[in-house]
């Protein structure tokens, strides 16, 4: 556990009847951070951020947020967090404008005088503002989405919890969100994305938490998850020349993937990629391409839990 946390939990429980769905987690999100809560569908990632927001009560273990204990600091604490949790939902008559209005109009620490700025540089912030006239239900599910987070932004946050911020985006507005999401983090917000979607949290994070089945199986900085797994060696050949490879590799103890034949992937162990170029040579194999690869991030979710999920959307 860092000393610099945001967020930390501590043996966090939470189950519904006779299913946990989180099962005794340690959360660490270091202050700074963009940390990525990975996860497929109903690994327990909402739940998770549910209790932290004090939205659901555990059933075990303890919550600090800013290094108050939840929920007991709640009416503290909260104001320094944006959230977006699970879908938007709006006041389907109500212009988006009007409908981050009444949100102002309900929270009793915000400042009238400055709201309507606020809302202007919010709407501005995702791309909104030509809709911001426009009522709720003519909007399209990536614009609902936008909204929710701008709702998140009308004030100064510390923190910023988006739970599947990408979801309904066009290619467009993802990489909108992505850019929105460095330039928080630029500004000096930690920010926790909660995604099933791995190459958006590899694209932005600096930290991955992966959450399988209820239970936080791993947490890390990306740079450090990646390191901790060994590179792996990709050998492409000509077709026929790809049984003379495979037999030389083996006979350097390599083991490679023959899933393609022309094209192989395997372990490089303590063999130098020079060793393996000038037995590929010698055996008569021409050789296409070597190349080092580096473990991406959804190679270490199938190492970790020994099942992948959708990595693309």
């Amino acid at each position: 556990m860092t000393t610099d946390a945001v967020v930390t939990t501590h043996g966090l429980v939470r189950r519904f009847g006779k299913q946990v769905a989180v099962d005794g987690i340690d959360l660490d999100v270091p202050n700074g951070s963009v940390f990525g809560f990975l996860g497929p569908n109903g690994s327990g990632k909402t739940t998770t951020i549910r209790l932290i927001l004090a939205l659901l009560g555990a059933d075990a273990g303890t919550i600090q947020l800013f290094g108050q204990p939840m929920p007991k600091a709640a009416a503290k604490v909260l104001p320094r967090v944006g959230a977006v949790v699970e879908g938007p939902a709006f006041f389907p008559y109500l212009s988006g404008d009007a409908n981050l209005s009444r949100l102002q109009a309900i929270d009793k620490t915000d400042n009238p005088r400055t709201a309507r700025d606020r809302r202007a540089e919010a709407l501005e912030r995702v791309g909104l503002t030509a809709a911001a006239r426009k009522p709720y239900s003519h909007y399209s599910l990536g614009m609902k989405q936008r909204l929710a987070i701008a709702a998140a932004l009308m004030r100064p946050r510390d923190l910023l919890i988006l739970d599947e911020p990408t979801n309904g985006l066009d290619p467009q507005g993802t990489r909108e969100v992505r850019n929105l999401i460095r330039s928080l983090h630029a500004d000096g917000a930690t920010v926790i994305v909660s995604s099933h979607l791995l190459s958006e949290v590899e694209q932005v994070c600096t930290h991955v938490g992966i959450m399988s089945r209820g239970k936080l199986i791993a947490q890390q900085s990306l740079d450090e998850l990646r390191a901790a797994r060994a590179p792996r060696l990709r050998v492409d050949v000509t077709n026929d020349t790809a049984a003379k490879a495979k037999d030389a590799l083996t006979k350097l103890g390599l083991t490679p993937d023959d899933a393609n034949a022309p094209s192989m992937v395997m372990a490089l162990g303590t063999v130098s990629t020079p060793q393996v170029a000038k037995a590929l040579v010698d055996a008569g194999a021409d050789i296409l391409q070597l190349t080092i690869e580096q473990p991406g991030l959804e190679d270490v979710f199938v190492e970790l839990t020994g099942a992948g999920f959708d990595v693309a959307g």
